[in-house]
């Protein structure tokens, strides 16, 4: 007769919901006690029926991961860190992207997740009331990322912290008419990260003393060839910035090949630093903010599994730090305002990876 999970349990002298943690790997149980487990299963020659395991404790195995987006650098590399934490304990992953605003309304209206999922991880979504409630009711722990939800794990950067340093970098080095490359302005579905990121800026030139101009604003739209294009506007101005702070690394990217095909360099002429350490930015020679983004990831999945272990019974909140990392794009400010060649000379272009979007 094939041994029980009764049997393990009795061997291992614990209880069967620990035998149950122990196998599928979840966290709360002491490596005593699951190398205790593990031997009893083993000379008991037990092993766990996954469809009998779902249908004992009527779970599928299985997160959702809701993303605005699939095909960009950002959510790509929080969903490599949130599948290598559910994976390493035998869950799997089931993806869902909202792509559009149609997409985004008929999720909402049908909830094709319910009963599908034993928990739900939500990427940089903003939420109205009522698609905060639409997901309280499939009862599952959520987990998200960015915008913070009542009820829910968190996990997020202080955006308003790593803009504000990215500023002040090129303030320290005495530059005062300083451009922001930006995010879309005005999305229909309400991103916070770049309006948050927008607000930094403009406080840290008024605490500088630094007027604030709003043709020194122009919206890259998270892409490298729409931050190439920023970059060209800025220089065109009748007195051109001599530092450019972007949203993002990949606008950066663009940035400086505008640079370069005008003729000029960074940080000699103008300086540029990014948001993220994309792993392009040290090809590249970029400062930048960093940020780790496949870590956020983890730590979502982490909090999932914390939560269906019961090890939390209350929502957590991790804020995760950002650093300053100075590399070759970022100098001491120059007296004259930078020269470019009118025609913009053709050349080698940057990494094209995927768009990076908030």
């Amino acid at each position: 007769m094939a041994a029980s999970i009764m049997d393990v349990a009795r061997r291992a002298e614990v209880s069967t919901a620990t035998v149950s943690r122990a196998l599928r790997g979840l966290p709360n149980v002491s490596a005593a006690t699951r190398e205790r487990v593990l031997r009893a299963a083993e000379e008991l020659s037990y092993s766990v029926s996954p469809h009998a395991s779902s249908l004992a404790s009527g779970r599928t195995g299985t997160v959702g991961v809701v993303v605005p987006f699939v095909n960009r650098w950002f959510y790509s590399q929080v969903l490599a860190g949130i599948d290598s934490v559910l994976r390493a304990h035998d869950l799997d992953l089931l993806l869902y992207n909202l792509g559009d605003e149609r997409v985004h309304e008929r999720f909402f209206t049908r909830m094709p997740l319910r009963r599908r999922v034993d928990a739900l991880i939500v990427l940089n979504l903003p939420l109205s009331t009522a698609e905060s409630e639409a997901l309280a009711s499939m009862e599952v722990p959520i987990a998200v990322l960015g915008t913070r939800v009542p009820g829910c794990w968190h996990v997020s950067i202080d955006n308003a912290e790593g803009a504000s340093t990215a500023v002040r970098h090129l303030i320290n080095l005495g530059h005062r008419r300083i451009g922001m490359i930006t995010a879309a302005p005005g999305d229909p579905r309400g991103f916070t990260t770049p309006i948050v990121r927008q607000h930094a800026y403009r406080t840290v030139l008024a605490q500088a003393g630094i007027a604030y101009d709003p043709d020194l604003e122009v919206p890259g739209h998270l892409s490298i060839d729409e931050g190439a294009s920023a970059m060209a506007q800025l220089l065109s101005l009748p007195e051109p910035p001599t530092a450019v702070f972007a949203e993002s690394d990949q606008m950066a990217f663009g940035a400086l090949r505008t640079l370069g095909r005008m003729g000029l360099t960074a940080p000699d002429d103008v300086s540029v630093i990014g948001f993220d350490d994309h792993e392009t930015a040290e090809l590249l020679d970029l400062t930048t903010i960093a940020q780790p983004v496949a870590h956020q990831g983890e730590l979502l999945a982490r909090q999932i599994l914390d939560a269906l272990s019961g090890g939390d019974e209350e929502p957590t909140r991790v804020v995760v730090p950002t650093r300053l990392v100075v590399r070759g794009t970022t100098g001491a400010a120059r007296e004259h305002p930078p020269r470019y060649h009118s025609t913009p000379r053709p050349g080698p272009e940057p990494d094209q990876h995927s768009t990076t979007a908030r």
